[in-house]
């Protein structure tokens, strides 16, 4: 299939079809880094290799450039990382005139080994430590975000200050009130399916000015490169349109927060191995285990789903998003909600992770637990049925995010996962952003003490 890809770019090129290729890696924060080259460059040259600074996979959401980093660094001398190419991702980019892209993996410059802390690399490692068993793993994002008024740069001028959503009504499931956002919303689907990402669906979330995304469950890796892609071209369609779309969690105290649900299940031979219908639910002990990996283990990668400051105010009672780390059948209220009870197509929903997740790390995470699961053969305690926030005894969601900074650095089962390396990595990263927020004065603190102190 690579080849075929790359020929089929030939083609279009040799027509003027395709002039530039993107060629891109996905950064800590779940974005596409990257150059653009001349198609015929990327032809005769760059679909082998190209190079990149190695401080984009240790730097923060302003592209600063933080210390405390032992993979890179200022006394290092910030050198390159080898992109590799993977012609199996090659696609046209709809939206934007005469523009093909390709994902590329990350290799150290000097060794050429994969670099352990690329998002790309930690999904790919916890993929094959699957196959390993004969296990393959499916899964499914949902994307949510709110779509607002004005140019990202004509908000960013206004100070973020009187914000309007572009619809002003709750416009979950509403058909009417959804309408309104089509001037995105219909493109994004279109295109997407053009540059060969298969969508679902979209509809109004709970919210003003909310949308989701559904895109069909895809191997895990696919799973992650279409929610990266479809991220990406929801930012550059609003924005020709003159609007803004926001993938922060919680942009407004009394607004609901925006999420990223993950579904997951595990075939074997191309059949659902989470499936058998000999037992309770139609659920197999496989998926038991799994699962109960996913809740024993979900204060240990509660940072991947939820990576920054703001990814925490998302966790309020009544709101959809949960508070507690628990699993029911088909319950909302829950951390984790079982999904096709019965039925072929049962699976887990891990509802925590917010909007601003990074798939590959949440997805990466999700698996080794669910795989530690499996490995240390752990009983799945019974279901928690009715308004689980109101249930006391059970487990916590993490609450902050310097909490779920001390539990990733704790964690052996991701350090044996992982490696200590990429822990601590990611465990620097979040103090990072931590730091960032504490040394912030915020429009909170102003007005509450400016003349009461």
């Amino acid at each position: 299939m690579p080849d075929d890809k790359l020929e089929d770019l030939r083609q279009k090129a040799s027509t003027g079809e395709i002039d530039t290729v993107l060629v891109c890696l996905v950064d800590m924060q779940g974005r596409l880094m990257g150059k653009r080259f001349h198609v015929q460059n990327f032809l005769d040259h760059a679909h082998a290799e190209t190079h990149c600074c190695n401080y984009l996979l240790a730097t923060d959401l302003e592209m600063a450039t933080p210390e405390g980093y032992r993979a890179t660094s200022w006394e290092s001398g910030y050198g390159d990382y080898t992109m590799r190419p993977d012609a199996s991702t090659i696609r046209p980019l709809p939206w934007l005139e005469g523009t093909a892209m390709v994902l590329c993996d990350l290799e150290d410059h000097e060794a050429h080994a994969p670099v352990a802390h690329a998002p790309r690399q930690m999904l790919k490692g916890q993929i094959a430590r699957l196959a390993e068993r004969g296990l393959a793993p499916m899964m499914a994002t949902e994307l949510e975000f709110f779509l607002f008024e004005g140019t990202a740069r004509e908000n960013r001028e206004a100070g973020f200050r009187n914000l309007r959503p572009h619809v002003e009504h709750n416009q979950d499931y509403a058909i009417q009130l959804s309408t309104r956002d089509e001037v995105v919303m219909r493109p994004l689907r279109n295109m997407l399916y053009a540059a060969g990402i298969e969508v679902e669906c979209s509809k109004g979330e709970a919210e003003t000015g909310q949308e989701e995304l559904n895109l069909r469950y895809q191997d895990a890796l696919s799973c992650a490169d279409y929610h990266t892609i479809a991220k990406h071209a929801a930012k550059d369609i609003a924005a020709a349109q003159g609007l803004t779309a926001s993938f922060l969690p919680k942009w407004h105290a009394d607004k609901v927060g925006s999420a990223s649900h993950v579904h997951c299940s595990l075939f074997r031979d191309g059949e659902n191995a989470f499936h058998d219908p000999a037992r309770p639910m139609g659920k197999s002990a496989l998926m038991d285990h799994f699962v109960a990996g996913l809740l024993k283990y979900a204060p240990d990668y509660t940072v991947f789903l939820a990576p920054y400051v703001n990814s925490y105010k998302r966790f309020r009672k009544g709101t959809f998003a949960p508070t507690k780390a628990v699993w029911s059948v088909d319950n909302r209220t829950a951390g984790f909600r079982m999904c096709g009870a019965g039925t072929k197509g049962v699976r887990i929903e891990c509802r925590i992770g917010g909007s601003d997740m990074n798939p590959y790390l949440a997805q990466a995470a999700m698996l080794a637990a669910g795989l530690a699961g499996i490995e240390e053969e752990l009983a799945l305690p019974d279901p928690i049925s009715g308004d689980i926030y109101a249930n006391d005894g059970a487990a916590n969601v993490p609450t902050t995010l310097r909490e779920a900074t001390e539990t990733l650095r704790g964690s052996a089962m991701l350090r044996a996962a992982f490696g200590d390396g990429v822990v601590d990595h990611y465990a620097r990263a979040a103090e990072v952003e931590q730091e960032a927020f504490d040394a912030a004065v915020t429009d909170w603190e102003i007005s509450r003490g400016f003349e009461r102190c």
